[in-house]
């Protein structure tokens, strides 16, 4: 005999049939469900399936020929360990990746030849004027930083990245929610809706970059996407003269664990836009598959310093085809101390004229004199209180300004237009639950603490002594 139980979707218990409702109820949190719209949901949770990405066959690129060969030259940073490439010119580097100076003294082989690049289109000049835009108006920068930075050593580099196509097809279970208030003569209810949402679809993606390089930072290289894949050329080493290039460490098949991360939360990202008129919406299940094409390997044009600055680097890259740049500037800690004490004195200074305004013009029967305000110093102390946390914690928010380098976690910016097709859309109520509040239950606490609070702790302060 096939015993069957079903699991609560609200709080996970063990559901049972009750006879007065004619549905299926939780015994734990009082859930109640229509006994079809429960088997098809534990159905369709049951047979949900796992991720599956299915990348093509890799093919290894050309190696460049002998000829091709003959007008590069490459060393590898002693510091490092960075592999760069150059013309046959260039004598000495200046590392992109660490800053630090080598010779390069032998001559190039083995250098896998990229599907495609992307040349420079912002000259050094751009590159320094936008590191200069870059550091205006932050207040946390030490006052010497540009003087004492050697902004003239800004390196073109030309970065490797894998390019990853890609067909996916997504089944998502979003648990959505409806709420609604009303009242009676007795009690004020708040009504929540439970509602199982499923999306089916596939959608396209072209070209998703990762980059091949394990000494760039993926941050920097994600923050200053997107490349115009419009200005992409088919590769040449002419392109790479006056420049410097960085030879691919991580090869392809390592690229794709952060190309099927992008993925996932794209699709669920694009198909959580066709879930509406709720109040809230959450993924319950998740799984995408993707059958994918070659990669292709692809030189990116990047501006690169790492400057250093008591001790520490700070690296600023900008992309070389759209001029957006970005970096991690050094942080005056002086700086924060003189600007949170005087903002916080600005705040102390309004609440203390509210306070002393409050306390002689607001007693209602009297007006206090200055030597009984000044008295009920309890007040004065909170509200200084509140001012120094207050001001600190607006200047603290000054520090993300000062790192602009953030990791993706998704790849909308690549999906094909108009290619996303949903094959099933479904919205199922699941159950609901009301909260019944009696009235004149409570008034008391939605109170907010405000300045009468505090003028009122002031008082009873004074009264004790």
């Amino acid at each position: 005999m096939d015993i069957k139980e079903y699991k609560c979707p609200n709080c996970g218990g063990a559901v049972k049939f009750d006879s007065s409702s004619q549905k299926m109820k939780c015994p734990y949190c009082d859930a109640e469900f229509e006994i079809k719209a429960l088997e098809e949901y534990q159905k369709e949770i049951s047979e949900s399936a796992k991720d599956n990405f299915e990348w093509g066959k890799e093919e290894v690129g050309e190696i460049l020929t002998e000829s091709e060969l003959g007008d590069l030259s490459s060393g590898v940073c002693p510091s490092c360990a960075a592999e760069l490439v150059g013309d046959k010119n260039t004598v000495a580097m200046v590392c992109p990746c660490c800053g630090n100076s080598q010779i390069v003294s032998q001559r190039l082989s083995g250098f896998l030849k990229p599907d495609y690049v992307i040349p420079f289109k912002q000259d050094k000049k751009a590159a320094t004027q936008a590191l200069k835009n870059f550091c205006k108006g932050k207040r946390l920068l030490p006052d010497f930083f540009l003087e004492e930075n050697n902004i003239k050593n800004i390196q073109g580099l030309y970065v490797p990245f894998w390019l990853f196509d890609a067909e996916a097809s997504g089944l998502i279970r979003y648990k959505a929610t409806k709420v609604k208030t009303g009242s009676t003569a007795a009690y004020t209810y708040t009504e929540t809706n439970y509602y199982s949402v499923l999306r089916d679809g596939d959608i396209s993606f072209e070209k998703i970059p990762v980059d091949g390089s394990e000494k760039m930072d993926d941050a920097y290289m994600d923050a200053i996407e997107p490349f115009d894949y419009g200005q992409m050329k088919e590769f040449n080493p002419s392109f790479l003269a006056g420049y410097l290039a960085e030879k691919y460490d991580v090869d392809a098949e390592k690229s794709k664990e952060r190309a099927e991360k992008r993925i996932k939360t794209s699709v669920e990202s694009e198909f959580v836009r066709s879930v509406s008129g709720y109040n809230s919406v959450a993924v319950e299940s998740s799984s995408v598959s993707v059958k994918g094409g070659k990669p292709s390997y692809t030189l990116f044009p990047v501006w690169v310093l790492n400057s250093k600055y008591k001790n520490e680097n700070y690296t600023f890259m900008m992309n070389g085809e759209s001029g957006k740049l970005v970096g991690k500037l050094p942080i005056d800690s002086r700086k924060i101390w003189k600007y949170g004490f005087l903002y916080s004195g600005i705040l102390s200074a309004i609440l203390t004229a509210c306070i002393l305004a409050f306390l002689i013009f607001a007693d209602g029967t009297s007006v206090q004199s200055v030597h009984d305000v000044l008295a009920n110093w309890v007040g004065f102390v909170v509200s200084w209180i509140i001012a120094l946390i207050m001001g600190f914690a607006y200047v603290f928010t000054w520090k993300s300004a000062m790192n602009t380098a953030v990791l993706s976690t998704q790849a909308n910016a690549y999906v094909v237009k108009d290619s996303l097709h949903f094959k099933d859309k479904r919205d199922r109520f699941l159950y609901s639950k009301v909260v019944k509040i009696p009235k004149g239950s409570g008034k008391s606490a939605g109170k907010s603490v405000g300045l009468a609070a505090v003028g009122a702790l002031a008082r009873h302060a004074a009264k004790s002594r």
